[in-house]
């Protein structure tokens, strides 16, 4: 028997404890992680923006593809499915915070970490590997918790802010968010920060993953001398002009985003790194590229530290991004924390495998 994380929103852990709790729900992206779970493993539950366990599921079956709505929710992304049995399911104001003592000083990626540290370690993202000895400790507080339950409060605003907001557009409805305003977004750095040198050294690192799997890289010219202190390209991989038949307007845009990767004439996906500047910078440079062609079929992501992460969440849902004309931004641009593209330059067999692999390592503002 293995653990593996399971990752609920505030909503859709309503949505499943209403619902019989037979079915947990992925998406499609993770459908190699899913095929490493097995019947009899056990699915550990975990509150994203509230950081609480929720539950522990068992799974009954080997994964499956059901695109049928699960709560009666409209275009359900999450179609990679298990059927489940709840071994351990908690009402929201008995879930556990993971900075309960019992938990915090004693699972292997919270119990070294100091005060105010990055701690998300395996919970990132769904299907994602726990350590026996976590996953036994995490049933066995949860099983106590159910059995004898202790109340742990949910402050109010905080539940607010992590719940979505949708807007009834005619085909569906749409998530959308109104972030706070974050001084520390819109504060300009010195040119040549060691900010800025490591946000050069995440587009070095996204060159060479690109580089690896046989494509060809664009960079601004703007970062071009900065990045190649970190990255020196193979001939022929960096280009020097983009093979593309566009408008002035719309190779503008394209040519200012922090890193392309391409085949062809065709742009495979497109990265804006995100260290220290406003979140919302990047994502205003995807949008225009979504509004100028929004027929073009390319990923788009925002690479930023694991700290900026529920910023990110909370910006691609902004009214402004979410009712753009033909989809959300959140549905076509996702979140990639720096430990992922370390893991994804990490793996063996580069030159042998797809750009989907992203795909694996993304996060959507929707878990």
């Amino acid at each position: 028997m293995n653990y593996w994380t399971d990752l609920f929103t505030p909503d859709t852990f309503d949505a499943f404890t209403r619902s019989d709790r037979t079915v947990s729900g992925f998406r499609i992206t993770q459908r190699a992680f899913a095929h490493k779970v097995k019947p009899g493993d056990r699915l550990l539950c975990y509150l994203v923006r509230l950081s609480r366990w929720a539950g522990v599921l068992e799974v009954e079956s080997d994964p499956f593809t059901d695109s049928t709505p699960i709560f009666h929710v409209e275009d359900d992304p999450f179609v990679l499915r298990f059927r489940v049995k709840p071994i351990t399911w908690l009402p929201l104001e008995h879930t556990v915070p993971i900075q309960t003592p019992e938990i915090w000083e004693q699972l292997s990626f919270t119990r070294d970490i100091p005060d105010g540290g990055y701690w998300l370690g395996p919970l990132r993202r769904s299907l994602q590997s726990i350590d026996r000895a976590d996953g036994e400790l995490l049933e066995s507080v949860l099983g106590r918790q159910a059995a004898s339950p202790a109340s742990f409060p949910v402050d109010a605003k905080q539940l607010a802010r992590a719940r979505s907001r949708r807007i009834q557009r005619i085909e569906k409805s749409v998530a959308v968010s109104v972030p706070e305003e974050d001084l520390a977004d819109v504060v300009a750095e010195p040119v040549a920060s060691p900010s800025d040198r490591q946000s050069f050294r995440i587009q070095a690192s996204l060159c060479r993953l690109g580089e690896a799997m046989g494509l060809h890289l664009w960079l601004p010219a703007a970062d071009r001398s900065r990045v190649l202190e970190h990255w020196a390209p193979r001939p022929g991989s960096l280009l020097d002009r983009l093979p593309l038949n566009y408008d002035e307007t719309t190779l503008d845009t394209i040519e200012r985003i922090d890193v392309l990767w391409l085949k062809g004439r065709t742009i495979r996906r497109a990265f804006e790194v995100e260290h220290s500047t406003a979140i919302y910078s990047g994502l205003l440079r995807m949008a225009d590229l979504c509004a100028l062609l929004p027929n073009i079929n390319v990923r788009l992501h925002i690479v930023a530290p694991e700290s900026r992460r529920e910023k990110v969440f909370q910006e691609i849902t902004r009214p402004v991004f979410s009712l753009l004309e033909h989809a959300p931004l959140s549905e076509r641009c996702t979140y990639i924390p720096y430990s992922s593209v370390e893991e994804l330059e990490s793996l063996e067999h580069l030159s042998h495998t797809t750009d989907s692999v992203v795909d694996e390592f993304a996060e959507h503002a929707e878990s």
